[in-house]
């Protein structure tokens, strides 16, 4: 082994152990009594003798309906962003008409805007449509929050598309919305589940939203949820980790499931084909 391939395990080692500690200290300080974490001595292994924390934090507060409706409203927001942007992209990417340049800049600008100053807004027009405290309602919020982003990745995939493709297609006897659906998309699936990341980590950590626009206890997500823990006077540090890793797992898990697909997705557009 050269030293340079060992210097590059060793730094691939060392970020992978930065990026993996916070869950193991989650997952320590879930396992800990609250008088053992502010010991003199931290203590560094977690006592599995306390896992039953796991399913008391259950008992004390609807943890299992906090994380499927953060579920719903994660899955909800990709399936609906993807669906909302694929054609706009598409338009955006492939059809000439005045103002194009103008709605590709207001696409990027909306990302400059904080979600706090859409909540008054988005509160008044959902009481006036009965959205208040339902998650359709939180998907519909967190979708126009991402569809732009979305549209703005998706057609920079499909300009990298050749025409000539497209052209074959028509001849074949396809319509416009056929090759959208049977050549672009396939073609773009990369960027595609770049995107599907982007949109499902966005439906599963949001909290400005929630917070808002959902006031019953039963259908929060579990952002919300989590913040609930903590008290005025005290809070239960292993309750709220033990839910922390039960909120970061899925997250996790789902991230491997599309990580191959993320970088090449995500510089599909970056260079023409």
């Amino acid at each position: 082994m050269s030293m340079r391939h060992a210097l590059r395990m060793l730094a691939v080692l060392a970020l992978l152990g930065a990026a993996a500690f916070p869950i193991y200290w989650m997952l320590v300080t879930s396992l800990t009594p609250s008088e053992a974490l502010f010991g003199d001595r931290p203590q560094m292994l977690p006592s599995f003798s306390r896992l039953p924390v796991y399913g008391e934090v259950f008992a004390i507060k609807p943890v299992a309906t906090w994380l499927l409706n953060s579920a719903w409203v994660a899955i909800g927001t990709t399936v609906l962003s993807i669906g909302l942007a694929v054609f706009p992209a598409y338009a955006l990417s492939r059809f000439r008409f005045g103002g194009k340049g103008a709605i590709g800049f207001g696409l990027f600008a909306t990302q400059m805007l904080p979600e706090a100053m859409l909540v008054v807004p988005l509160y008044a027009i959902f009481s006036q449509l009965s959205l208040l405290n339902t998650l359709s309602g939180l998907i519909l919020a967190n979708t126009a929050f991402t569809v732009p982003v979305i549209t703005w990745i998706l057609k920079g995939a499909i300009d990298g598309v050749p025409i000539e493709v497209e052209e074959a297609a028509r001849i074949d006897g396809c319509s416009r919305i056929g090759i959208v659906l049977q050549v672009v998309v396939p073609l773009i699936a990369p960027t595609l589940a770049a995107a599907a990341v982007i949109s499902f980590f966005h439906g599963w950590n949001e909290y400005v939203f929630a917070q808002t626009l959902i006031t019953e206890e039963r259908l929060h997500t579990a952002s919300v949820g989590l913040a609930g823990f903590i008290g005025e006077l005290s809070t239960p540090l292993d309750a709220v980790m033990a839910v922390g890793v039960m909120y970061t797992l899925p997250a996790v898990a789902f991230y491997l499931v599309v990580q191959r697909h993320v970088v090449s997705g995500m510089t599909a557009g970056s260079v023409k084909g």
